[in-house]
Parts: C-alpha cells; sequence; structure tokens
C-alpha cells in the first residue's frame, strides 16, 4: 500500500487552510514553534532525532492529482462540498515557501524550548504540523530510550524490535532513531538498506526445535554461517545448550575458525551468564561472546550489572522500539508570533490557559547554550531573535522565583537553517554522524542529570525581557 505523505495530516489544518484561504488570508504570516513539556522515561535530558524527515517531506510535498480527488469528494454533515473549488485548484499549484528551523539530530533538548520553528505563510505551516510532530516525536522518543540502554550497557546493543513496533514505518524509524541514540545494530533489513545502518542477527529457537537435537541443530548453523556465528542456547535447557555451543566451538576451532557468541533468552540471566562465561574459559573459549536478551530495558541491564552479570553484549527490542511504559513524547506546535506580511512587525502571540504548562511563549524564538569552563553544558536561554540579549540571567518559565545567573562565555544558538522559502538548505549528515553528535553531546551533560532517579534539572529559562513580554501578554488576556 502506498500512501500520500502529503494528506498524512489532520482534517482540521485543512479546514482551517481554507478559512486562511476564503478569508483573504492566504498571505498572512507566523512563527511556530515546536517542543514538548516533559522529558520522557521520568529522564533528565531528551535525544533530539527526525529533521532527516522533515527535510524529506519538504523535498517532496506536493498535492497530487489523486489528493485534490480525494479531498474534493469529502462531504460536509449536510452533504455539502467539505473544500471548494477554488481552494482545490490553490492547493493543486501550491508549493512550500516556508522558512524552517531545527536542532540537529543527535543533539540534548530539554522542556519548553523550542526545537524545530517554521515561519512563513500560516496556512502552509498549519498544514505542515502534523506531519512534523509525527516526525519529530516518535523518532525522538526512541532515540532517547536508545541512548539511556546505551550509556548503562556497557557493551554494544542491538536492536531487534521490529516485530513488536508500532506498524512498518514504526519499525523502520524506530530502527534508525535507535542507532543515532547510540545502538550498534539493527535487525531491521529494511530499515539497514534505507539508511545505511549496520545489521545483525543470529537464529531463532525455531531452528533448534527443527533438528532432532540442539548439538546438530548448532552444528548445522555454524557451518552455514560460520563467521559471525551466535548459538542461541536457552531453547531447552540453558546450561546443556552452553555445554553444546562448547562442543561446537572446539570443533570450529579444530577448523580455523571462531563461534563468535552464544545468547541467552531467559531464565535467572545474571546467574547463568556468570556459570556460561566460567564455562567457556574453562574450555578455552575465552574469546566466546556472551549477549543477553528478553525484554531488557536499562534498568533492568543496570540490575544486571550489579548483580555481576557477565554479559558482553546486548539485544533489545520491545521495550526499545515501543518506548515501553512511555508511548508519546507529547510534543506540541504553537504559533508565537504574526504578521500581516513579509514586510510588516512581528506582533507576539499567548496562549493563556489555566493551566500554566499549557502557556506558550511569545516572539520569534530561538535558543542559546552555554558551556562552563569545565566543557559542560550550564543551561538554556529561550530568548526572541529581534531582542538584543545582553544578560545571561534566565528566568524559570513557570516559576519565576527560580532564577539563575549563567556564566558569561561560550555560547551556541541550537536552531539551525532547515529550509529557506521552501528550499532546503540543511547539510545531509549520516547516521553514523548523528550518532557520534549524540554521544559527544551526552558527554557535556553533568552525570546528575543523566542518571535514572530522581535526575538533576537541567537549568532553561526565558531570557529576562521575554520573561517580562510573556507577563505582560497574561496580564493583558486575562483583562489585568
Amino acid at each position: 500500500m502506498h500512501f500520500s505523505e502529503t494528506l498524512l495530516t489532520d482534517l482540521y489544518q485543512l479546514t482551517q487552510a481554507q478559512a486562511y484561504f476564503i478569508n483573504g488570508k492566504s498571505e498572512l504570516e507566523g512563527s511556530f514553534y515546536m517542543h514538548f513539556r516533559s522529558n520522557p522515561f521520568s529522564g533528565g535530558y531528551t535525544v533530539a532525532c527526525g529533521m532527516q524527515q522533515i527535510v524529506d517531506f519538504i523535498e517532496s510535498f506536493a498535492f497530487s492529482d489523486d489528493d485534490i480527488d480525494y479531498l474534493r469528494s469529502l462531504r460536509t454533515a449536510s452533504g455539502g462540498a467539505m473544500f471548494n473549488n477554488d481552494f482545490l485548484t490553490y492547493l493543486a499549484q501550491m508549493h512550500l515557501e516556508v522558512d524552517v528551523d531545527a536542532v540537529l539530530e543527535g543533539s540534548l533538548i530539554f522542556p519548553y524550548e523550542p526545537i524545530v520553528r517554521v515561519t512563513g505563510s500560516m496556512l502552509q505551516a498549519q498544514i505542515i504540523e502534523t506531519p512534523l510532530l509525527n516526525q519529530v516525536g516518535y523518532q525522538t522518543l526512541i532515540a532517547t530510550r536508545a541512548a539511556r540502554i546505551c550509556e548503562v550497557a556497557e557493551g554494544p546493543v542491538a536492536e531487534f524490535g521490529l516485530r513488536r513496533a508500532q506498524g512498518p514505518a514504526g519499525g523502520i524509524f524506530a530502527s534508525r532513531a535507535a542507532i543515532i541514540g547510540g545502538c550498534s545494530s539493527t535487525s531491521n533489513v529494511e530499515a539497514g538498506r534505507l539508511f545505511g545502518l549496520p545489521v545483525s542477527g543470529t537464529h531463532a529457537h525455531s531452528w533448534v526445535m527443527a533438528f532432532d537435537s540442539e548439538l546438530e541443530a548448532f552444528r548445522a548453523f555454524a557451518q552455514a554461517q560460520p563467521d559471525g556465528c551466535i548459538l542461541l542456547v536457552d531453547t531447552y535447557d540453558t546450561i546443556h545448550g552452553v555445554e553444546n555451543a562448547i562442543v561446537v566451538g572446539k570443533e570450529m576451532k579444530q577448523r580455523g575458525q571462531e563461534l563468535f557468541g552464544i545468547r541467552i533468552d531467559s531464565g535467572d540471566l545474571a546467574w547463568l551468564s556468570i556459570r556460561a562465561r566460567s564455562m567457556l574459559d574453562e574450555a578455552g573459549l575465552g574469546y566466546v561472546k556472551i549477549v543477553g536478551s528478553n525484554d531488557l530495558d536499562e534498568y533492568t541491564i543496570k540490575s544486571l550489572h550489579d548483580q555481576g552479570a557477565r554479559f558482553d553484549m546486548w539485544g533489545v527490542g520491545t521495550r526499545l522500539a515501543t518506548a515501553y511504559e512511555t508511548p508519546a513524547l507529547a510534543a506540541v506546535y504553537k504559533l508565537s508570533a504574526y504578521r500581516n506580511d513579509a514586510n510588516s512587525e512581528w506582533i507576539p502571540t499567548f496562549k493563556a490557559t489555566e493551566q500554566l504548562e499549557k502557556s506558550t511563549l511569545p516572539g520569534v524564538l530561538d535558543v542559546r547554550r552555554y558551556y562552563g569552563e569545565d566543557g559542560l553544558i550550564a543551561g538554556d536561554m529561550i530568548y526572541q531573535l529581534d531582542s538584543d540579549v545582553t544578560d545571561e540571567m534566565i528566568v524559570d518559565p513557570h516559576d519565576e522565583m527560580r532564577q539563575k545567573r549563567l556564566i558569561p562565555g561560550s555560547f551556541e544558538t541550537l536552531l539551525k537553517p532547515l529550509a529557506r522559502k521552501g528550499k532546503i538548505v540543511w547539510k545531509q549528515v549520516s547516521v553514523a554522524e548523528c550518532q557520534a553528535h549524540c554521544q559527544a553531546s551526552l558527554q557535556t551533560l553533568d552525570p546528575t542529570s543523566r542518571r535514572f532517579m530522581n535526575p538533576h534539572r537541567y537549568p532553561v529559562g526565558l531570557e529576562p525581557t521575554l520573561h517580562e513580554l510573556r507577563n505582560d501578554l497574561r496580564r493583558k488576556a486575562k483583562g489585568l
């Protein structure tokens, strides 16, 4: 089944776009920013991912004849046409002309700060809202989970969650995001082809069950796949499986080959890995790796390390590819300023709400990241592009009493140009380069913000004049 990425949006984006068109507001410009409200998995950081898919989407964006025909077929509750012919003609001829800025993939990001900014026609910016949220939110979630798992793993982690992922597209992009987050390989062959990812795999229990004996199955697999051979030893009895793997490992050694590893997928993983390591070493097969799997996540792996488990590598599937227990990043896309046309002044906007955490920030926004003398990141400042930033004070957006003065020094601007007037200006980098950027970024974050339990809250705040502007707009909205 082939689907239209252009129609992969919510209906209200199109009905709202038509309302702009009918009211002569096609030239009305807006500045929108994407952000999220809390780090996933109760963690202290989030890893940005999915920006390359924004590039792919913008490059291929167009309403096809089939798309227009489908929209023409839609009817309102009273039976009338949902979209008029003039608007559909406009869509058929429309080319994206928005500016898009985004953080680099693999960058650390934090709640409430802009991670994508879209500036241009309100009509166009609304149409692309849903796909942008979809592309960035899910991959960011998976990349973050992968980074947490890989940080504690102390060895290579293979992602193999395709069979449990949320559909084909979910599986494809979960594999990509997992590699950016730090995984060494994926079992997903199509993701490997599409993105140039390293692929890896062993055999299933069914391979062993298809033979008269486990030893016969191991011998046959070693003959068929002598390079990188990993034997799954827990089909019947794990210790007996290790004994059979040792027999095959010695036979391979006599042939001038090496058994690469064994995999344990059930039982008391800590005890079994310790026992297996002892057996392999005593047999002269100290080079054979032990791979652990079985519904693992960062907490289980840390617990296994604490128990003295002897795993060299890990296979992680369900709890990584499904972002188990935190199913959504809950990213949002909000209007922060508008103007009548490209020659007008920006008018900051503010969404006042009963829930302070759901209020928005006004202006055309960006983020500065400050570094301390130790090379660690010290805090992020959200500011307006047209403001003169002279003070390194930041104010917590949800607690005015929480203020922090950043040490003046080196800083970088996080949002980088992705598209200008709909034309891509983003320098494409490989998944491996995004992974390296992620690993380097993690090393700049204080360990207290990387811990799993009650991580230290990394400071993100508003530049003082932005803070005052937001307060002024809030008082005005409340009639104060």
